[in-house]
């Protein structure tokens, strides 16, 4: 999203940019449960993987005693080099965790609250970003 501020051609004009970054992550895929075999039992170990790097970053990035301590793996994996600036940058981030009431996705539903709750101690400094290329006088 672009905003545009000012108002006549002789006036000074800011242009502030914007990036959002949507993502819905699949559900983690337990094997057993959901019986995949070939490409389905391939796209859930991807899935997974995926996963685990994105908790790996989130946890480097959430544990108030690690921060600025340890070596965030943001490289592991194409989402998480994605959504660097979302997790720990120059962004403001904002998560929201779908769960089941069902009582058969209790454990996922509380795996997806812990990956939540670790997700929520991650600070990021958000400023704003005006395009010095832009000003006209």
């Amino acid at each position: 999203s672009t905003e545009n501020v000012g108002t006549l051609p002789q006036t000074t004009c800011r242009i502030k940019r914007s990036k959002f970054n949507f993502v819905d992550l699949a559900g983690s895929e337990r094997q057993k449960r959901t019986q995949s075999q070939g490409q389905r039992l391939k796209e859930g170990i991807d899935i997974n993987k995926g996963l685990l790097v994105l908790g790996n970053v989130i946890s480097a990035l959430g544990d108030p005693k690690k921060r600025g301590k340890t070596f965030v793996p943001y490289r592991d994996s194409k989402l998480t080099r994605l959504l660097q600036g979302s997790l720990g940058g120059n962004h403001q981030t904002l998560m929201i965790a779908c769960v089941s009431p069902a009582s058969s996705n209790l454990e996922e539903s509380l795996n997806c609250l812990r990956y939540a709750n670790r997700a929520k101690n991650i600070q990021n400094n958000a400023v704003v970003n005006v395009d010095p290329t832009t000003r006209l006088v």
